[in-house]
């Protein structure tokens, strides 16, 4: 059994639901500022905290404090909220379920729990492993992984700190069989000089998925230097909408992945 991770940092925040301007996104909050997994994309949620001072370095990140009044503020804004809510997103700049952190895991249960209370579904999204105890939830839910290649060196190397690729692809299957809705997004999807890979190998392993959001990396030095970056992106967001339409699964391709981004949505 693998050793669990303790929390050592808290604080208190002052709001806590807040509507997004991602383009996929409705309303959405964040109980966790920072997140182990460290990834090395590299991470928008990073480079943006450390723009703005929330977070004095990569380390600082690297160990996530949780916003110990996260139900007392969800008690508060929900009856303000619930009614504008479409679906509400965990989270956007940390990991709702953040590997081998029970107390983050905990915690995000409870948010969930009391969410469904008020009529409010939600979509969760994670790098790490979705726990079982969601086919207990409401089915309105959606429970997504991040999943941008089924090479575990890879993984380690640029996600360090998050789950392996199979565990969290086994508990989104074991949500599936169980009637839940499940999504995953491939994204930042790496071009070939970062990750030589066959994306038609991984769409074929999340082939039971009710949806599947692809985009390109961002900010990354070596993706600008690829030649031909573009219409590789291009061309594989073209792979993930045919895959789709033949399975039968809901799909968004991100803003900036095509050069045309006019068949990018279903």
């Amino acid at each position: 059994m693998e050793a669990l991770k303790k929390v050592t940092k808290f604080i208190h925040r002052k709001t806590l639901i807040y509507k997004t301007g991602v383009e996929y996104g409705d309303y959405t909050l964040n109980h966790v500022l920072g997140c182990s997994h460290g990834c090395l994309y590299p991470c928008y949620a990073y480079l943006q905290k450390k723009r703005f001072h929330s977070v004095d370095s990569y380390e600082d990140w690297c160990e996530p404090a949780l916003v110990e009044n996260t139900l007392e503020l969800l008690d508060k804004e929900l009856p303000k909220y619930k009614s504008k809510i479409e679906i509400l997103h965990l989270c956007f700049t940390t990991d709702p379920f953040m590997y081998q952190y029970q107390e983050i895991q905990d915690m995000t249960l409870s948010v969930i729990e009391r969410a469904n209370m008020a009529g409010v579904r939600c979509r969760v999204l994670t790098k790490g492993v979705l726990p079982f105890e969601l086919v207990s939830f409401s089915r309105s839910n959606e429970y997504g992984i991040t999943l941008v290649s089924t090479n575990e060196s890879f993984r380690e190397r640029i996600e360090p700190g998050a789950a392996p690729w199979k565990k969290r692809l086994d508990a989104l299957y074991a949500l599936h069989k169980n009637g839940c809705k499940t999504w995953v997004s491939i994204e930042p999807y790496p071009t070939p000089n970062i990750q030589r890979q066959n994306l038609q190998e991984l769409l074929k392993k999340i082939n039971f998925v009710d949806r599947i959001i692809f985009g390109r990396m961002n900010y990354s030095k070596a993706v600008s230097g690829y030649e031909g970056y573009k219409h590789f992106f291009h061309e594989k967001a073209l792979e993930v909408i045919d895959f789709c339409r033949r399975e039968s699964i809901q799909y968004h391709i991100k803003e900036g992945t095509m050069m045309n981004q006019c068949r990018g949505l279903q």
